[in-house]
Formats: C-alpha cells, structure tokens, sequence
C-alpha cells in the first residue's frame, strides 16, 4: 500500500489557523486594546472550516475563544461590551466553520463513493486481457485524463474466435461515467458478434447496428478492428480511429493506412459507405500497436506533439508488458503534467508458435 505524505501546500493550510491567531494576539498585545485586534481571533477557525474537519475546527475554536478570553482580559475588555462581543464573534464563525467542515466532509465521502463505484465498473468492463492469444503475446495500457477517479472512453478487448484472433481498440466522444456506459454498449456487441460473424465486416456492421440503436443524437466511438488468423498478416476494419502502428522485426515502422476513411461508429445513418477491410503483412518477430489519439495528440510543454514511430524502438524489452510500460512513461514524461485526453494503448507481438517470447529489435 502506497503512502502519501502531505504536500508542502497542504502543511501550510494546516498551520495556518494556528498562525492566525498567534499574529492576531501578537499585534494585540503590541497595540493595546485601542486598535480592536481581538475580533479578529476568529479567523482562526474561519480558516480551520475551510481546509480542516469538524473536530480540528471545534478545537481551534475553543483555542480561540481561550485566547479571546486571555486577551480580554488582559486588555479589561469585560468591564465592556467589547469582550464579550469578541466572544460572541469567536462562536458564531466556529459554529459556521464547524458546520462548513461537516456538510464538506459529506460532500467529499459521497464523490468518493462515485468515483470508487466508478473504477469499479471500468475495471468489469475493461477486463485484462490474456498475456497470450494463439501466436500473439498481448499487453494493454490505460492512462486516464482524470487520473484521480481513472474513468474515461477509451476501450480495448483480445477475443480468441473461432475466426481467429479479433481485436478492437476504441475512443468513445465524451468522458466520465456517460463514456462509461457507451464503452460498455460497444464490448458487450463485440464480444458477442466476435464468436458468431464469419468475417471482419459482418463483425463491423454489427456493431455498427448496437452502437446506433443504443446512442443518442451526435454520440460516436471511433474504433479500429483487426484479426489475425493462421496466416502471416492481419486484417484491419478501420471506423475514424488513428492508423495502427506496426514494427518490423529488423525495427522499421510502419503505419497502414485504410484505403478509405470511413465514419465512426454511431453515424452510420448518415449514409456514409462503411469502411473497407485491408490487410498487413504480420509475421513472427513483428509488433502491432493499436492506440487512442491520446497517445499521438499528447503535446510537451512547448506544443509538439508525441512522436510515436520515433518512440517505436522503445518497445524493446523481452515481455510484451514491461515494453508497453516503457512507451507509457515515455508518453507521460513528453506530457509533462497531465493528459488532456485517455490514452490507451495494445501491443500485441507475434512470437509463433514455439518461437519463443522474446521479440528482437533492431
């Protein structure tokens, strides 16, 4: 279990009440009670309500109403109104702040419960895929957007069919718990539709037919399908998804192209003819990488975006997960800070049959 040790940003927050309150009682003290700094003790748990919980504001304010006493005294406010009206103002904003903190606390407990039911479902839904498939040797990446709850529109499967391996990489229009559920519709059709379409077209239209039937309006899913079977190339259904990436055993990259772009999946209606399949040659010692344009629309702090055919001869390491993560970091230290979009990525490594895991790179 991973530890979190406080930021310096948090540690200041925390002090901060404390630090009020001593400044407020100090410029007391050098003043004099003609100034009327005492009031301003309060701040101490106004700040506490704002970055504490209820029990640390309740203490701070009981703090300050000892120090408002002290002070008072000290300054014979009580032979006045002043003390007790300094008092006064030391409970009200504790009971406020004591208030605040509860109802942020509430606030705080149920978006982590959203988010937790959230990553939950994304796992169910993106389940892991097998580290092998027939000749293949698989590894997924999911870097999401929204790194503290990591849900987001990007989908991915491995099925082994008995039509051969069939894979789909997808991006989904939209982000968070919408993207969600439209991501399902589409691996629900396609693990289904993979078993039963004779070919890589039926498979697509099919989808296409539960994507439009299940969205709404001008909602999309880009998405690249592909299949390898018992021969040396793979076959690729491209739906406005970023051309795949393949590298060569002797490390040269290529990325095919469709004959015809073709709508993304949802708009079928439009009229658009769907897309065309084309074929690769794939054999054993080459690498397949399918992506999200998260990947290659990542910028670096200066506006260029990730070179990803530069960055194919990272993918060298003898397992197929230990290379993917490399890429990974690759794209996230290029990112500087946090992505703007999810990035998924599948590599998938032809090593043959009794050929070994290890992938060669030039």
């Amino acid at each position: 279990m991973t530890e979190h040790k406080p930021t310096s940003g948090s540690v200041v927050l925390s002090w901060m009440p404390v630090a009020v309150m001593v400044v407020v009682a100090g410029a007391d003290l050098v003043s004099g009670p003609g100034v009327g700094f005492l009031p301003l003790v309060s701040l101490g748990p106004a700040f506490s309500g704002l970055v504490g919980g209820w029990r640390r504001t309740a203490l701070i304010g009981a703090v300050a109403l000892l120090v408002c006493v002290g002070l008072g005294m000290y300054d014979g406010l009580f032979e006045e109104r002043r003390g007790f009206t300094a008092m006064a103002s030391v409970a009200g904003v504790t009971g406020v702040g004591v208030a605040a903190a509860v109802a942020r606390s509430r606030r705080e407990a149920e978006l982590a419960s959203v988010r937790s039911i959230a990553e939950v479902a994304q796992r169910v839904l993106l389940r892991p895929v097998p580290r092998t498939a027939g000749p293949l040797q698989a590894a997924v990446s999911y870097t999401s957007a929204v790194a503290e709850a990591r849900i987001g529109g990007d989908l991915y499967e491995v099925v082994a069919s008995p039509h051969g391996i069939r894979v789909i990489v997808g991006d989904v229009q939209g982000k968070g718990l919408a993207a969600v559920e439209t991501a399902a519709v589409v691996l629900g059709a396609f693990r289904e539709a993979a078993h039963d379409e004779p070919d890589l077209v039926g498979l697509g239209e099919r989808l296409e037919r539960s994507v439009a039937r299940e969205l709404e309006g001008e909602k999309f899913v880009t998405a690249v399908l592909a299949e390898i079977g018992s021969g040396h190339e793979v076959v690729f259904l491209n739906f406005g998804h970023p051309a795949p990436m393949v590298v060569r055993q002797d490390g040269t990259v290529d990325f095919p192209e469709p004959p015809a772009y073709a709508l993304p999946l949802g708009l079928g209606a439009h009229g658009a003819e769907g897309p065309e399949p084309y074929r690769v040659a794939f054999a054993p010692g080459d690498q397949l990488l399918l992506y999200t344009d998260g990947v290659t629309e990542t910028r670096d702090a200066h506006g260029s975006f990730y070179p990803l055919g530069d960055r194919a001869g990272l993918l060298k390491e003898p397992e197929a997960d230990q290379a993917l993560e490399v890429l990974r970091e690759d794209l996230v230290r290029h990112a500087d800070g946090p992505l703007h979009d999810d990035a998924a990525m599948l590599l998938l490594r032809y090593h043959g049959h009794g050929e070994g895991k290890s992938v060669p790179i030039a």
